[in-house]
């Protein structure tokens, strides 16, 4: 993995993983506002003031070396996912869930777009499976209808 500590910076006082450079060679900016702390705490187990983020822990509990594999992160992520009892998990369902999640909580559809680093919104959509809802439009209630 090659996430590096000079990665993580404050943007509009907001803690963020910048310049990530994704799929396709996209470049974006990813908001990791309480994730912050839980780094700092593994950066001050670890001893960690410079370089890669994640690093192999050896028998003795320390940091060692210059970094992970992918391969390596998904291995203890999938670990984690057996210990809460998920049996199959794939990489995309962790951005799916994530993206759903920050919809459900009232996330803006072009918001969840640049998080994820898709191009078209219409790659956002189908994450979400979103869907129009005639019955119940969202320009049902702007202020403007007529009255009865």
């Amino acid at each position: 993995m090659a996430l590096r500590l000079d990665h993580l910076q404050q943007r509009e006082e907001h803690w963020a993983i910048v310049d990530l450079v994704g799929k396709g060679g996209h470049v974006r900016t990813v908001p990791v506002p309480w994730v912050r702390n839980e780094l700092d705490d593994w950066l001050t187990a670890a001893r960690i003031d410079r370089g890669r983020l994640f690093r192999r822990v050896n028998k003795v509990g320390r940091a060692w070396g210059d970094g992970m594999t992918v391969k390596a992160v998904w291995h203890i992520v999938k670990e984690s996912a057996k210990s809460i009892r998920v049996a199959k998990l794939a990489p995309h369902d962790l951005r799916r869930t994530c993206a759903r999640l920050c919809h459900a909580s009232g996330g803006e559809l072009d918001q969840i777009q640049f998080l994820l680093g898709h191009v078209s919104v219409q790659t956002t959509e189908r994450y979400l499976g979103c869907k129009q809802r005639i019955r119940s439009a969202v320009n049902d209630r702007i202020g403007i209808e007529p009255n009865p």
